[in-house]
């Protein structure tokens, strides 16, 4: 029941950091390619960031429409697109880190279970296999969810 129960929480974890690297990429989505989309978490502030948005010194010009502020922009820069992908690159590294940091924690659960006679030295071992194998597919989706952006941001 230990692995099982160790295994379970992992797993949750490490969804948890790639359901939190998802949330990070979908803060701000592009409606098309040159329209910034922002649908505030409280409802009622819709209205307060359509005007924090026009009276900036950035010089854009936002639309309330219902619960979401469009915000026209002018077309990125070859060198902000760059700027964004490392941004989303350091916010996946991030996620990574999260993840193996979930293996880290099980792992030593694993090897404290191992001292204590919990659980033998091959039940161990293929709890450890397992959770690399968790460690490695979470990782890919997190590679797989950075390529994507990547691809988003460099589309003209």
């Amino acid at each position: 029941m230990v692995i099982a129960d160790l295994k379970k929480s992992t797993e949750q974890k490490m969804d948890k950091s790639v359901q939190a690297f998802k949330g990070d990429l979908a803060k701000v989505t592009l409606l098309d390619a040159r329209t910034i989309g922002v649908t505030p978490f409280e409802k009622k502030m819709t209205q307060a960031i359509e005007k924090a948005i026009r009276e900036s010194d950035l010089g854009l010009n936002p639309a309330a429409q219902g619960e979401t502020v469009r915000v026209p922009m002018p077309s990125l820069t070859e060198e902000r697109r760059k700027e964004l992908i490392k941004v989303v690159r350091h916010e996946a590294e991030n996620a990574r880190v999260a993840v193996r940091n979930a293996r880290r924690d099980a792992i030593h659960q694993l090897k404290e279970a191992l001292k204590e006679s919990e659980v033998s030295e091959n039940d161990e071992r293929r709890a450890q296999d397992e959770v690399q194998k968790m460690t490695d597919r979470h990782v890919a989706d997190i590679d797989k969810l950075l390529a994507e952006k990547e691809k988003e941001l460099l589309a003209v």
